[in-house]
């Protein structure tokens, strides 16, 4: 009867076995987005300052930097176009409707009601929107005026 491996080396396999599918994931997932798009805008999120507060398990666990570095690379090589928009910028704080910023809000708000024009949004999608709108005006008008989504 063969003996079992010592817990250190089944640990280790475990944790090979979860990082292998977290990078078949990502590199499934990036060349999905770079097949289907021409540009890809994302945040420049402060990872390691992330990593310091009570998220730290989920944004080590969700392998941002390693996701954002397969699109670029795979970006550079199929001639598409990431930009990436300042980590100040306050996505989730403007209406994507009529451009008032609301304020802070906590993580657990997932949705809310602009004031200025009564649209409810869902913080993500509207935080996307607006990310979309920031690369745009950043990478399409060369005078930095604003560029909204069209409606």
């Amino acid at each position: 009867m063969a003996s079992l491996p010592p817990p250190a080396v089944r640990v280790a396999k475990a944790h090979a076995r979860v990082a292998d599918s977290r990078k078949d994931w990502a590199h499934k997932q990036s060349t999905a987005l770079i097949r289907e798009n021409q540009a890809i805008y994302v945040e420049d999120l402060c990872v390691s300052g992330l990593a310091r507060t009570r998220l730290a398990k989920s944004v080590h666990d969700g392998g941002w930097v390693m996701f954002t570095r397969m699109v670029e690379e795979k970006a550079a090589r199929y001639g598409r176009y990431v930009g990436k928009v300042d980590r100040f910028f306050p996505s989730s704080q403007l209406c994507s409707t009529c451009g008032v910023q609301d304020g802070p809000k906590l993580l657990s708000v997932r949705e809310w009601t602009c004031q200025a024009c009564g649209v409810v949004h869902d913080r993500d999608l509207n935080a996307a929107r607006n990310i979309l709108a920031e690369g745009r005006s950043e990478r399409l008008n060369a005078c930095g005026g604003a560029v909204s989504l069209p409606a």
